[in-house]
């Protein structure tokens, strides 16, 4: 026998393997903290992240663990669980919704946040600029007021006789979507009615209001905040028999006539390519914020034959989905 394969059965030879392999680093783990307008269950754009930091290796429970903290709808828990997701320490936040950007803004300057806006992120004051933010605050914003004027021209295809639309909005939610609405709507000759929304009592007295106008159709601007109230606003549309267009594509399949606006989903991928980067070792600071390059146009045709409406062949055919 010789002295290799001797030292190989003796106590200390079978051991040395084992015990390299215990002297190994362990893997590190990553702490992302996901700060939520609503609830992890009921926040639309999560699978999408989940979904993205998967494809690029992450599993939670292996190699990140997810630290979440959701208003409930509640505004005003959003400057709490702002502070309460910065006093963990995580590696990364990520915050989903621009109403809550400023709030985590103020909580950290150090820790880094990747956002996911509709909101102009250099107008309201919390980067320098989309290709350089500078800070601790990168990610993809997607400028909802850039497609308003677009989808009001869309929604004058399909009814050319409309002349009274209704816009449910919210004025806490400093974007121009609203504004951008308004110019199309005097360039169309149509009448603009703000329904104005900020907590959810305020849905019963807009949708008053709107059926004393006589409203033709109803338009909603975007947020997290309509999101979450989104079965209430198609139950009142149905019941009016008005169609309703909004920016994203998930309420045209779920039942309202017409949606213009960016892909969510591939959107929401690219922000956790952004996780990946800082994780890597990227700093946000250097880190341009994306920008949607392409719109999405989905029309249900089942909720336009239910109204009666018949969309012109020349619309149709500009539709990137049609829902049937």
């Amino acid at each position: 026998m010789d002295r290799r394969t001797f030292l190989a059965m003796v106590p200390g030879g079978l051991l040395a393997a084992p015990l390299a392999a215990e002297a190994q680093p362990a893997a590190k783990v990553a702490r992302l903290g996901v700060l939520l307008f609503s609830t992890p269950a009921a926040e639309p754009n999560l699978p999408a992240l989940l979904a993205g930091l998967r494809d690029l290796g992450y599993v939670e429970g292996r190699n990140i663990v997810l630290e979440y903290r959701g208003a409930e709808g509640r505004p005003e828990r959003v400057s709490g669980l702002a502070h309460q997701i910065v006093a963990l320490k995580p590696d990364v936040i990520v915050v989903l919704g621009g109403d809550l950007v400023p709030f985590l803004k103020d909580a950290t300057s150090t820790i880094p946040v990747v956002m996911l806006t509709s909101q102009d992120p250099v107008e309201a004051g919390v980067v320098a600029s989309f290709a350089r933010p500078g800070g601790n605050l990168t990610g993809v914003a997607f400028v909802s007021s850039e497609t308003a004027g677009k989808r009001l021209q869309f929604l004058k295809e399909a009814v050319p006789s409309l002349t009274r639309v209704a816009a449910l909005w919210n004025p806490d939610h400093p974007d121009g979507e609203y504004r951008d609405t308004e110019t199309a709507a005097r360039r169309l000759g149509i009448h603009l009615q703000s329904l104005e929304v900020r907590r959810p009592e305020d849905f019963d007295g807009a949708f008053v209001a709107a059926t004393r106008a006589r409203a033709e159709a109803l338009m909603v601007v975007s947020s997290r905040f309509m999101n979450l109230n989104r079965s209430r606003v198609l139950e009142f549309a149905g019941k009016q028999r008005v169609p309703l267009v909004t920016g994203w594509g998930p309420w045209a399949r779920a039942g309202s006539f017409m949606s213009y606006g960016p892909d969510l989903d591939a959107l929401v991928r690219r922000a956790a390519t952004h996780v990946d980067k800082i994780l890597k070792g990227a700093k946000p600071a250097d880190l341009p914020i994306e920008q949607p390059t392409k719109f999405e146009l989905v029309i249900n045709l089942k909720t336009a034959k239910a109204l009666g409406l018949t969309i012109p062949r020349s619309l149709l055919l500009q539709a990137d989905q049609v829902i049937e």
